[in-house]
């Protein structure tokens, strides 16, 4: 394992080294969707403008809220990488504190290998979605008291 798989909260490792069991690309890729095809049902009251995820070509809608000090996000997408991506990114932070989620970094993606498969478009996708979770975090952890 390397240093960065150590500096990985549990459930974002565990992602990372599936994806590095992989060396297809297209079934990274399926990996990827699969992902998404996991997510819980977006309400559609939420697909507002403060939930939207500027810089996306897609459509991708987040929100966040505090269970028992720990966020947990849902959202949606109208495309299946994007979904994917934000699957794979909400099965890898959720449950963790505001200020976990607030001191990660998005390089681990190099260590999926699929920042190779990503278009330009889709890597700048996958960073504003990671910087929109990071900004609902930190609206959660404002949100808590002595913060």
């Amino acid at each position: 394992m390397s240093s960065t798989l150590d500096s990985l909260p549990p459930a974002l490792a565990k992602i990372v080294q599936r994806f590095q069991r992989v060396s297809d690309q297209r079934r990274r890729t399926e990996q990827l969707i699969a992902y998404g095809n996991k997510l819980k049902s977006f309400p559609e009251t939420d697909k507002v403008p403060e939930n939207k995820v500027p810089g996306c070509v897609s459509q991708v809608y987040i929100t966040a809220s505090l269970n028992d000090g720990k966020v947990e996000f849902i959202a949606d997408s109208d495309a299946f990488i994007s979904k994917g991506m934000v699957g794979l990114l909400i099965e890898g932070l959720n449950g963790l504190t505001p200020t976990e989620i607030l001191e990660l970094t998005p390089d681990f993606i190099q260590e999926t290998g699929l920042n190779v498969s990503l278009t330009p478009s889709r890597a700048n996708g996958f960073y504003n979605i990671f910087k929109t979770m990071q900004k609902k975090a930190l609206e959660c952890k404002l949100d808590l008291p002595n913060s």
